[in-house]
This record gives structure tokens, C-alpha cells and sequence, in this order.
């Protein structure tokens, strides 16, 4: 995932800069139909019944040399009442609405989200990763 400008500057000024930040009590997944970019400038879907949902993460692990924590439990969102259009990029943000972007990525596999549709990101399929 791509860490955004917000998270790169509260990491960098905790670490280095002893101040404090206060990280999101509850993170939530975010869906695109464009890069939302390290600035926060993409276009989340909006209408048609969509709503960011909240997704957990378990206790960080190296995996493949990388420092990795994944989703631990599936994250379902509402049926669409509407098209979504093609969903290109996912994104965590810290609020259900508003807030700031933590960190995103494209999608390997972008999907239009059509009438009917419940877009579903299964358990361990969203994960975070810093290089060691």
C-alpha cells in the first residue's frame, strides 16, 4: 500500500520529533474509482447505499522479510442501490466520513459494482506491509 502524506508526517514527527499522534480508534476501508494518491485527491464512490466500513487487523508479523499485519475478519458493504462505477482503489481512513487517508492501493482485480452488488474483501486479503 501506498502510505499517505497525513500518515507519513504523524509517523515521521512521533518517531523523530517526539510528538505525540493518536492513532484512529477504528479504521475504516474506503473504495475508489480513482487513485486517491498520497495527497488524499481521488474520488470515493458515493450514492447508491455505499458507506465506508469498519475493517480490524491482527498483531503485526514479518511475512516474506516484510513487516505485514492483514484483516482479520471479512468486511461485506451494503448492496448497491445504484452503480458504484468501477472500483479501481481501496483506501484506509481514519472516520466513517471525512477523517484522513492512512495509506492505499490498487486493486489487482477492479471491479464495476453494479445494481445488486455486495462488494466483499475476505478475511487476510487487505494487509498493510513496510519494508525491514
Amino acid at each position: 500500500m501506498q502510505i499517505s502524506n497525513y500518515l507519513s508526517a504523524a509517523l515521521l514527527n512521533q518517531a523523530f520529533r517526539n510528538a505525540t499522534w493518536t492513532p484512529p480508534g477504528t479504521v475504516y476501508l474506503a473504495l475508489y474509482t480513482s487513485d486517491p494518491t498520497a495527497a488524499d485527491t481521488g474520488t470515493e464512490v458515493s450514492g447508491g447505499a455505499y458507506a465506508r466500513q469498519a475493517i480490524a487487523f491482527g498483531a503485526a508479523a514479518v511475512e516474506g522479510g516484510k513487516m505485514t499485519v492483514k484483516s482479520s475478519a471479512d468486511v461485506a458493504f451494503p448492496i448497491a442501490t445504484a452503480d458504484w462505477g468501477l472500483v479501481t482503489h481501496v483506501g484506509l481512513r481514519t472516520a466513517s466520513t471525512g477523517g484522513n487517508l492512512l495509506c492505499s492501493q490498487a486493486l489487482a482485480n477492479q471491479r464495476s459494482v453494479l445494481v445488486g452488488d455486495t462488494p466483499k474483501f475476505l478475511a487476510g486479503s487487505t494487509l498493510v506491509r513496510f519494508a525491514q
